[in-house]
């Protein structure tokens, strides 16, 4: 797939802000930069509706954007000229395979990008990883909704989970996965590709969704009753600007919140069912 990478002049103060507009947009992914954000769009997407929006919040926020092509065969450049291998205090390392082993560390997921999202370096990522690191997922059934690169359900295996289905809507986050599971020695991972009905029929102990906000959203009822008594969903992709609302709608649908942590402009969401 194709990428278009808008890059986004804005200043510090009010990064904050305009993510929390962009996150209405049908971006993938958010790069922060030096001078401001990088946002990546599915080519797939209404460029001209998109670029319509972007200029109407520019004009509120007096920001400036540039647009780009990525080919779908630069993708993995893109990610690999940035990638350096990235490790959460002595719980896990994140590197690629070209990277040489990080022995010191319990966990060392590896990961080839190949145009998927999730390396370990996206805030909302690290949050993830680092909430899983406080879980007991040994012997766990485990549910990774939206799985990009593979990196938590990975990561979910190595720290005992004994089933972990990972799904997502993009056939190459699909194939990712699979590529990424071998390249990491581990077994017991089943991926799918299509939407959540892909998945078996299960409830799961762990649900992972490290998305986005509209998307966990609209799926906070199908997450519940996936979801089995007692379980845990950790959510993330969503800004601290929304942490309400989505509480709000997650506690309206039955879940209780247990945890909460932030990175930057981001949080991490632990509920129970």
């Amino acid at each position: 797939m194709d990428y278009y990478c808008f890059e986004i002049s804005i200043s510090a103060p009010i990064r904050e802000i305009a993510l929390a507009f962009l996150a209405e947009l049908p971006f993938d992914s958010f790069e922060e930069t030096d001078t401001g954000l990088n946002a990546y769009l599915p080519a797939s997407e209404s460029l001209e509706d998109v670029e319509s929006r972007l200029s109407e919040i520019g004009g509120q926020l007096a920001f400036r954007f540039r647009r780009r092509l990525i080919p779908a065969k630069n993708w993995n450049a893109v990610w690999e000229s940035n990638f350096q291998p990235i490790q959460i205090a002595g719980f896990c390392v994140v590197r690629a395979s070209f990277h040489p082993p990080v022995p010191e560390v319990a966990h060392e997921v590896i990961i080839d990008p190949q145009m998927a999202f999730g390396t370990g370096h996206h805030a909302t990522t690290y949050l993830m990883m680092e909430q899983m690191s406080k879980e007991a997922f040994s012997g766990a059934t485990v549910l990774d909704f939206g799985c990009g690169t593979g990196i938590l359900a990975i990561l979910a295996e190595k720290l005992g989970a004994a089933i972990i289905d990972a799904v997502d809507i993009e056939a190459p986050a699909y194939e990712n996965t699979i590529a990424n599971a071998a390249l990491n020695g581990v077994s017991h991972i089943r991926a799918y590709h299509g939407s959540l009905k892909e998945a078996p029929e299960t409830r799961y102990q762990f649900i992972l969704a490290n998305i986005n906000r509209n998307v966990i959203l609209n799926s906070l009822q199908t997450l519940y009753d996936r979801l089995a008594p007692g379980g845990v969903l950790l959510a993330s992709g969503i800004l601290f600007a929304d942490e309400r609302l989505v509480i709000e709608r997650a506690v309206d649908t039955g879940l209780s919140l247990s945890q909460k942590a932030r990175k930057e402009e981001w949080c991490c969401l632990r509920f129970s069912r």
